[in-house]
């Protein structure tokens, strides 16, 4: 399936990249902090602004130290209306991803156009089978898979009610080294599955997003932030406002460089082809009757006349006219 919809949104070949806004915790348990995320991601011009639904009791087990330090970031379940309308009413989708049951009951209850499973969660057979049964598309990321793996989370998926689903490559290092990235096992999950294929990137910067939809990829999740200085999980490798921005400009920008991939002159050159393509002048004064040698010719911009590509094929023809020097040659004088 080289498509998928989410929301009013075609996803996939022949289609714009869909770009995720991906805010995570970064909201650090402030509401109103949420919501300035969400205007960000408007302002940049995302498609889709993503939080992360979890509680940490249910994604760490109790004694686990971390159990304690999820709960200062976690999105508010009765956060959730109240950021969806918001995000509805400033022209964005509004998508979360879930970590457990509850959630997806939650975010059926929202009717949530589609769903997000974290690279942590592509074998937690459970949760796929709960989310697929719900019917709706799912984007699930890659992140420390083995292709066979995926192959597995993505049969998965579609033996329950979801058949539309897309994957996203991802290295699950914040940040990772550039080495470490390896975009092209986007082309190579395109190849093996036959899917939409995204990136999920944990990088710094801007670079390897772009660089990913220059090689196909159809969907791109970014993290941001407000300020990188914010204490957080995920504010230290996360883009800020203008950088977001520019990262989606950019996006916009090499998709319509892209073109239909047919190899013709665009419009805008046809006036180039005559002035930067040689002809063929007559590089001294010749009388009717005389056979052209190579000794009488020259190339030179813009084609007036005959091509420079047809030096060979007049070599030895008659002229029927007298042509002075520095004059194009043309079919029409040669016998």
């Amino acid at each position: 399936m080289n498509t998928i919809k989410i929301g009013n949104y075609t996803i996939g070949a022949n289609h714009p990249c869909f770009i995720i806004a991906e805010a995570g915790s970064n909201h650090n348990g402030n509401i109103e902090q949420a919501k300035k995320l969400v205007d960000i991601a408007v302002e940049a011009g995302a498609n889709a602004v993503k939080f992360q639904t979890f509680t940490g009791d249910k994604l760490f087990a109790k004694a686990h130290p971390a159990n304690q330090i999820v709960k200062k970031f976690e999105f508010k379940l009765e956060w959730h209306r109240e950021i969806k309308e918001y995000s509805n009413k400033k022209g964005i989708l509004f998508m979360t991803t879930p970590f457990h049951k509850d959630a997806v009951d939650l975010l059926e209850e929202l009717n949530i156009e589609g769903y997000k499973i974290a690279s942590g969660d592509m074998n937690y057979n459970f949760l796929l089978d709960y989310v697929s049964n719900t019917g709706k598309p799912v984007i699930m990321a890659t992140g420390m898979a083995y292709l066979d793996e995926v192959k597995e989370a993505v049969q998965r998926i579609k033996n329950g009610k979801t058949q539309e689903i897309a994957v996203l490559h991802c290295t699950a290092n914040y940040p990772p080294k550039n080495e470490n990235i390896n975009l092209k096992a986007i082309l190579t999950m395109k190849e093996e599955l036959d899917i939409v294929v995204g990136f999920s990137d944990h990088s710094m910067g801007i670079t390897m997003p772009i660089a990913a939809v220059a090689i196909g990829a159809k969907i791109i999740e970014k993290h941001f932030t407000i300020s990188r200085t914010l204490q957080g999980m995920d504010h230290f490798y996360a883009l800020e406002p203008q950088e977001l921005k520019q990262m989606i400009e950019e996006i916009r920008k090499v998709e319509a460089a892209m073109g239909n991939g047919n190899k013709v002159p665009v419009k805008e050159e046809y006036a180039e082809r005559h002035y930067a393509r040689r002809g063929i002048i007559a590089v001294c004064d010749l009388k009717s009757g005389d056979v052209l040698e190579d000794k009488h010719l020259e190339y030179v911009r813009p084609v007036n006349g005959i091509e420079s590509k047809y030096y060979k094929e007049i070599i030895g023809k008659k002229i029927t006219k007298d042509i002075n020097r520095d004059e194009p040659i043309r079919w029409e004088y040669l016998d």
